[in-house]
């Protein structure tokens, strides 16, 4: 099995990170998206940790991202009257970094940089506009995958590994696993929108501005080296037993001009410079929103199919999807190649190396809902006052790295060094 025939479903982050590593033990590689082209937008993203590490094995891809790092030098808390309370900024130390990462990048430019360091190699293939329609398995599960695509743009093909990465609310899960889409999905009670609107909220700063508004509203407006403003907007609501997210996955169901609809008025009212960006948003051709969710399956493959990123271990608040994406899939690429013959071991290396660093990445620090969206304006004051003393006192700085796994230093999460044959 020295030349396995891999498939792989997403090409955004994991997708093409899953390739380039997978070319490197000699597997012949299809990517498949099933948008018509590459997705060349998206929010700011960053690249932390583990996911430095595999980064920096990389050739060339460093220094293609740090070409593309946003503008955004720091993050200012603001009141309704626009006056900032506490400010963060970049720790100029890329292997110990700050909630403001060295290594914050639009997801639609750190997706063109993999997809172009992937296109032009001999044994990487990447076909746009298709989808899987369906997966047939041996019964005992350990054979290869039949897969019938969707589009017709691929003919039925038989697959020694089908690799997801396609997101949180994957479809390939569902088929892979058997279950429902939502199964495996915890809700973290949030959803989020991003878009950029054209005009510049931040009059020319670079330091980004963020504000909560009673109700979980929280916004955060960040600078684009174009001159526009990039805006991600937060809808936090409290735990309890209600699916409190249903309306506003019921309005994305409806299309993109019903769910902006639905943003507008649940922004209503919020203050600041809210109606700005509300007024751009509706206007805004880049949006995109989607439900903050943690995906926990039992495990990350079953037989032959096999989960990378948001697809089987979306971290929801903690922000380490990207460093999970890139460092699952040079391990799961690592250890394939490394037991050559053996998908069962090279399966199992993955599931055993990965899981210890996605528990520690998906854990929420205490009170991160709290803290980013008060539901109360009493609530907004006191976690105000509260900031901004620890900013002041510049406290944070030291605190941070024992916040939550994605704030640690590099080499918290050594991975293993791998052989490769190409």
């Amino acid at each position: 099995m020295s030349n396995l025939n891999v498939l792989i479903v997403g090409a955004s982050i994991a997708g093409p990170t899953a390739a380039y590593w997978f070319a490197k033990t000699g597997a012949n590689v299809t990517v498949i998206e099933r948008f018509p082209e590459l997705r060349t937008a998206g929010q700011n993203i960053d690249i932390r940790t583990a996911g430095v590490t595999v980064m920096r094995k990389m050739q060339g891809m460093e220094a293609a991202v740090r070409a593309k790092t946003t503008p955004m030098e720091g993050i200012s808390w603001v009141r309704d009257n626009g006056r900032p309370y506490g400010t963060i900024r970049a720790t100029g130390n890329p292997d110990q970094q700050s909630l403001v990462s060295e290594y914050e990048i639009f997801r639609g430019d750190l997706a063109k940089i993999l997809f172009d360091m992937t296109k032009d190699i001999g044994n990487v293939r990447y076909v746009f506009g298709e989808q899987i329609a369906s997966m047939q398995r041996n019964k005992n599960d350990d054979g290869p995958i039949n897969v019938e695509f969707a589009n017709g743009i691929l003919p039925t093909s038989e697959y020694d590994l089908v690799v997801a990465c396609d997101g949180a609310t994957s479809r390939t899960r569902a088929m892979g696993l058997g279950v429902g889409v939502r199964d495996h999905i915890q809700p973290t009670n949030c959803w989020v929108a991003y878009f950029s609107i054209q005009q510049d909220i931040l009059e020319g700063s670079n330091v980004a501005q963020a504000y909560s508004a009673p109700g979980g509203r929280f916004i955060a407006v960040g600078p684009d080296s174009l001159g526009m403003n990039r805006v991600g907007l937060m809808g936090i609501h409290t735990r309890n037993d209600r699916d409190i997210t249903l309306p506003f996955r019921e309005a994305m169901k409806q299309g993109e001009d019903v769910l902006k609809r639905y943003i507008a008025q649940h922004y209503t009212g919020a203050g600041w410079k809210t109606d700005d960006v509300i007024k751009g948003m509706m206007a805004s051709e880049d949006f995109h929103a989607s439900e903050v969710v943690t995906v926990k399956p039992p495990s990350l493959y079953k037989g032959r199919f096999v989960m990378v990123g948001d697809a089987g271990c979306a971290p929801g608040f903690t922000g380490g999807g990207t460093t999970l994406a890139i460092a699952g899939a040079y391990v799961l690429a690592g250890e394939v190649g490394k037991y050559k013959g053996d998908l069962v071991s090279g399966l199992n290396g993955y599931e055993e190396v990965m899981r210890p660093i996605i528990n520690e990445m998906q854990k929420v620090p205490p009170l991160i809902p709290t803290v980013f969206a008060p539901q109360t304006a009493w609530g907004i004051w006191l976690r105000n006052h509260i900031f901004a003393f620890i900013a002041w006192t510049r406290v944070l700085e030291f605190a941070q790295r024992f916040f939550a796994g994605a704030f640690a230093s590099t080499d918290k999460f050594p991975l293993p060094e791998y052989e490769w044959v190409a």
